[in-house]
């Protein structure tokens, strides 16, 4: 791999021009990854309107959909499916996380756990999105838009339905939005994503051999380098350090995080080291198990521990 490869590069595109109300603006590649506007005031546990506690929950809306602060019961639990409070209307998701530091506050609130009514609804609403999806796609093909697209949501109480696609550059989808809200009659929104979002929303396993890492509990996307897998002695070879999205695996930026911690107070290998034997050089690193190996002139090798760094 070349030096300017080292830092994975996300693309960028311009603001698109203002839209009629009912097409939506266009959004960048990570979109499905932003949280609310920075222009949020961070919170701490608020009081619910009944005078009861409530408590702060960050929550996906939909399979795949903007990571939300919202307000709910103090009972309401990572894991829990729920129904929302959205823009214009409402909408489902599930709580991933109860935080414990203060958050950026959207000032919408958890309405609801699901029942099985609303379980129903949510099946129904997946069934016709797989319908709209083909709709869609006849659409792109009459008007030879270069986009591949990939998934379609409704919201909970379809007013809006979302179209998530690939493609290489900027695409002019205005035209196609106008064709989409003469069929659906409802709120219509083009959402272009990357290749690591397609690959959330489709699922699957990593080498590993559990599920993807952005399915199950990964919050944000972070800029993942070859540097991490250089200071965790990984190889480099593409194949072995790539996602099924082509890109280089997220868990290079959290275990990258824990090795530096591990790391701290350990000699890096060809330092010398002196020891009760004498001085030798090291020759090999055990992160975690804090220990390293020293080659002495006579061609001995020993193994020496460090103590815990907590």
């Amino acid at each position: 791999m070349s030096e300017h490869d080292e830092q994975e590069q996300f693309p960028e595109h311009p603001e698109q021009p203002a839209s009629p109300e009912m097409y939506e603006e266009y959004s960048d590649e990570d979109a499905l990854s932003q949280e609310v506007p920075e222009s949020s005031e961070p919170v701490s546990t608020p009081q619910s309107a009944s005078g009861g506690k409530s408590r702060i929950a960050l929550v996906r809306l939909r399979e795949a959909g903007n990571i939300i602060a919202y307000s709910g019961p103090d009972e309401m639990k990572a894991g829990d499916k729920v129904i929302v409070e959205a823009d214009r209307g409402i909408d489902y998701g599930e709580i991933l996380e109860i935080p414990t530091e203060e958050v950026i506050a959207s000032g919408k609130k958890v309405i609801r756990v699901m029942t099985s009514e609303d379980l129903r609804q949510i099946k129904e609403n997946k069934k016709q999105a797989k319908d709209a999806l083909q709709i869609c796609s006849r659409k792109v093909r009459e008007r030879k838009l270069d986009m591949k697209l990939v998934e379609a949501e409704y919201s909970y109480d379809k007013k809006k339905i979302i179209f998530y696609f690939t493609a290489e550059g900027r695409v002019d989808f205005r035209e196609l939005v106008k064709d989409l809200a003469k069929v659906f009659k409802i709120r219509i929104e083009m959402r272009q994503i990357g290749v690591r979002d397609e690959a959330r929303l489709f699922g699957g396993f990593g080498p590993c051999g559990q599920s993807l890492c952005c399915v199950r509990f990964l919050k944000n996307f972070e800029p993942v380098s070859i540097k991490m897998a250089k200071v965790q002695k990984l190889p480099l070879n593409p194949s072995k350090i790539s996602g099924i999205c082509g890109r280089l695996m997220c868990c290079l930026f959290y275990e990258y995080k824990s090795y530096k911690e591990f790391s701290k107070g350990l000699p890096k290998e060809g330092q010398s080291l002196q020891t009760p034997r004498g001085k030798g050089k090291v020759i090999g690193v055990n992160v975690y198990k804090r220990q390293v190996y020293v080659e002495f002139e006579d061609g001995f090798i020993e193994k020496v521990s460090f103590p815990s760094n907590e």
